[in-house]
């Protein structure tokens, strides 16, 4: 107490000090916004049901995208990895892997995948905007005024019959 007595400022931070330290545990609860992290190639069941045995590389490509992982070990395999971690969630991920025999698509294995509008879903948690009425009543019509004709344009004066020369004339 004698070093408080003489410092009354030391006892303003001490008990400032105390008090945030117990309301510390009171805080867990609160937590910096997380934005979510989507990583690599959605692809969505529409997109694999798309796929046919036989399809080129090219064609596979167009369907699904540039692949992830395309390893140099492995020319005629194509790995398609995605992951999304949200605040609050576990993180998915999800792989698609894509067989190829002779430059042909020979066959495919994929988990469990959502469609486009489930994907979507799980994005937004958000309510959607609301979206106004895009109709004019007549009486809504009446409040403006009627668009005033714009004058006709002067005409244009006619182009020289002759131009003059692009070189200087011989030296």
């Amino acid at each position: 107490m004698f070093i408080f007595h003489r410092a009354p400022g030391r006892l303003a931070a001490a008990l400032l000090l105390g008090a945030a330290l117990l309301t510390l545990p009171g805080c867990a609860w609160l937590q910096p916004y997380r934005v979510p992290v989507v990583q690599g190639n959605v692809v969505t069941r529409e997109q694999v049901t798309a796929l046919r045995p036989g399809m080129s590389r090219i064609q596979v490509r167009d369907i699904l995208g540039t692949p992830l992982l395309a390893s140099v070990f492995h020319a005629d395999r194509w790995d398609y990895v995605f992951t999304l971690r949200r605040q609050g969630s576990e993180p998915q991920q999800r792989r698609v892997t894509v067989y190829f025999k002779d430059n042909v698509l020979e066959r495919f294995e994929a988990d469990p995948l959502p469609s486009e509008t489930e994907f979507v879903a799980t994005l937004g948690t958000r309510e959607p905007p609301k979206v106004p009425v895009l109709e004019a009543t007549p009486e809504k019509l009446q409040e403006f005024p009627a668009p005033q004709p714009k004058p006709e344009p002067k005409p244009l004066p006619s182009l020289p019959a002759t131009y003059p020369p692009l070189e200087p004339a011989n030296r």
